[in-house]
């Protein structure tokens, strides 16, 4: 099986044009990925559609023994799949071993809904009042598009795809643009493993992705990218009323209160909280409000750890941070940091910026802000980078306050020695999923309901509310003689 063409239909079919991938730890090309064309897309939601009405005639008991066949042998290529990723990625190898271990985790959390898929209720009728018994059923939606990004686009997929699946959708992937190919590889297995059609892969330039979103033939859409991607996915849907889920861009409050604990294991967790994946993830802590009085006490203590970071090329075994993806991300987290240095804040940077065959690389080297002005955009906005700004507060209210002055709303954490003052202050924090003591996607519960506030996003995923996002209601009234003669008094 090759990783480098489209999967349609249950054949593997080459694109009819190509585009190239690109390795960011050199800005050379790795390799070359099918382009689907128009008539490719339309193809692969025709196919969708002709299998849709079998695979959603099924029990949701059997769609789960065929999907859990299917997800067999993922363990075994998880080695090659890690170092494919962090090739055309730039994570380290370990972090791209991760993310098919997250997918054969969610993989089998949603099939453990199964026997709640189809669960129904019923109304009974209400004498003199409502006069019939109303079951209030769930069905499929039909053709689904998934569309993922580059940070973890494997682990991402396996926050929609099982949770589509199982509800008795058919489903086209398409991987990340620049990414595409560990995550075409593995789909592509699985999609071998099911009925042809119920599981297609297409590669290609977003900008002609528009026949996935705006084909009436699509039912939903879930994207999972930047705020500006997802207003682009809105406008697309709106021209045939697809659904959309969208978990969108983030920037992560962490207050660190009075009473926290600071120690070797907190650290470490606040430490990965932020930089893990160079910073480049959405529920990463993205601004770090911490009380004034353990402010030198937090410093200085992700600063001993930034001083062991070593960049470097992912595949490389002393590498502990790797590259920004793009040259345009690097340009974009460069600028935060030079205007934050311009404003006159503390900006503190760690590591060696690698050299040889890697000096073309998306390097930046990881820092922290002190203390900068709020106004300035490395509090502002995502910097999806290796930087953080560290802010004081006095107050718990302050905190709060300036945690929700934000655009946006994914998630938060709140690091206390009080589970107490922890449930209050995460209580006010206006996000979809606040952390106690930790923070990130390492501490994501995958059996919990995911998903933005604000300009984060719409829609939920995992759990069943997941699957629930593939599904809508059906009501079937009876009417009920006694009920209905009752009427009539």
């Amino acid at each position: 099986m090759s990783a480098y063409n489209l999967l349609i239909d249950g054949k593997m079919v080459p694109g009819d044009l190509t585009m190239p991938v690109l390795n960011p730890a050199t800005e050379e090309v790795l390799a070359e990925c099918p382009r689907a064309s128009k008539d490719q897309l339309d193809k692969a939601v025709a196919a969708a559609k002709a299998a849709y009405p079998a695979w959603a005639a099924l029990s949701p008991q059997k769609r789960a023994e065929m999907m859990l066949a299917a997800l067999a042998g993922i363990a075994e290529n998880r080695d090659a799949d890690a170092a494919i990723l962090s090739q055309e990625n730039g994570k380290v190898r370990f972090e791209g071993w991760v993310d098919s271990l997250v997918l054969e985790l969610r993989w089998k959390l949603a099939l453990s809904h199964a026997d709640e898929v189809n669960a129904s209720k019923v109304l009974p009728p209400i004498h003199g009042a409502i006069p019939v018994q109303t079951t209030v059923a769930y069905q499929p939606l039909g053709v689904v598009t998934i569309i993922v990004p580059f940070n973890w686009p494997i682990a991402i997929l396996g926050a929609a795809l099982p949770h589509a699946l199982l509800a008795g959708n058919t489903v086209i992937v398409k991987p990340p643009l620049t990414a595409p190919l560990a995550t075409a590889r593995v789909v592509q297995r699985i999609a071998e493993q099911l009925p042809p059609g119920v599981l297609n892969v297409v590669t290609g330039a977003d900008a002609n992705m528009s026949a996935l979103i705006r084909n009436p033939d699509v039912a939903k859409v879930c994207f999972t990218g930047s705020v500006n991607g997802g207003k682009k996915m809105m406008e697309l849907a709106s021209h045939s009323l697809t659904r959309v889920t969208l978990e969108l861009g983030g920037n992560d409050a962490a207050i660190v209160l009075k009473d926290a604990i600071i120690d070797d294991v907190h650290l470490d967790r606040l430490f990965a909280a932020i930089y893990d994946t160079t910073g480049q993830i959405c529920m990463n802590a993205k601004r770090l409000f911490v009380h004034k009085s353990r402010l030198d006490e937090v410093v200085k203590g992700l600063s001993a750890r930034l001083q062991k970071v070593k960049l470097g090329y992912g595949l490389d075994k002393d590498t502990t941070m790797g590259p920004l993806h793009s040259p345009a991300q690097k340009t974009f987290v460069d600028s935060l940091i030079k205007e934050a240095k311009d404003s006159g804040a503390t900006v503190l940077e760690f590591g060696e910026l690698p050299g040889g065959d890697l000096k073309g690389g998306n390097f930046v080297r990881p820092a922290i802000v002190v203390n900068p002005k709020l106004t300035l955009r490395i509090v502002t906005e995502e910097q999806f980078g290796p930087v953080i700004p560290v802010i004081p507060f006095e107050t718990e209210e302050e905190a709060v306050r300036m945690a929700n002055d934000s655009w946006a709303g994914l998630a938060g954490s709140v690091w206390t020695a009080d589970p107490n003052t922890a449930n209050r202050v995460g209580g006010q924090m206006v996000c979809g999923y606040v952390w106690v003591n930790d923070h990130g996607a390492t501490r994501l519960d995958l059996r919990a309901p995911f998903g933005g506030m604000k300009a984060s996003g719409i829609g939920r995923e995992q759990g069943i509310e997941g699957v629930r996002a593939f599904q809508d209601t059906r009501s079937i009234a009876h009417l009920d003689a006694a009920a209905l003669a009752s009427m009539h008094h």
